[in-house]
């Protein structure tokens, strides 16, 4: 019988790059709504800012688009938060322009057992991992 402190939900969030890599990441308990969770990755990710200067558009899928979220970026950053969204009119599967990239990097971190699945019980020790399959996966592509 698996512990009752494992049996917690998780979700993380994380900012990518074009290329797919990470630049930041927060886990955090599913019932955060994503919008506070990505408050939360923003706090994190404002301690690091001077080290993209370059950074200007962000695109976001429609868990997180409102005007309240958009407004704390722009005000805390002055990155301008772009929703992609799917077109009313597609039926079945399409290709969001921007959103292939994340789906690839999640894609990737399956390879990789101990991120295929949940199997830590803090926060920290997913982001931790997390972190190291990328490093992993940077060091490959160096190769």
């Amino acid at each position: 019988m698996m512990p009752a402190s494992r049996l917690k939900e998780e979700k993380d969030l994380r900012i990518l790059d074009t290329f797919g890599l990470l630049i930041a990441i927060k886990v955090v308990a599913a019932s955060v709504q994503e919008r506070e969770g990505a408050k939360q990755l923003w706090q994190k990710m404002k301690k690091q800012s001077d080290k993209y200067p370059r950074l200007i558009r962000i695109f976001v899928d429609g868990g997180f688009s409102g005007e309240g979220l958009m407004r704390f970026v722009m005000d805390t950053f002055g990155f301008i938060l772009e929703t992609v969204l799917r077109s009313q009119k597609a039926k079945g599967f399409e290709i969001l322009p921007k959103r292939w990239v994340v789906e690839r990097t999640f894609g990737w971190f399956n390879y990789w057992r101990r991120l295929s699945k949940d199997y830590e019980v803090l926060p920290e020790t997913s982001e931790a991992f997390i972190y190291i399959g990328m490093i992993r996966l940077m060091l490959r592509r160096l190769a």
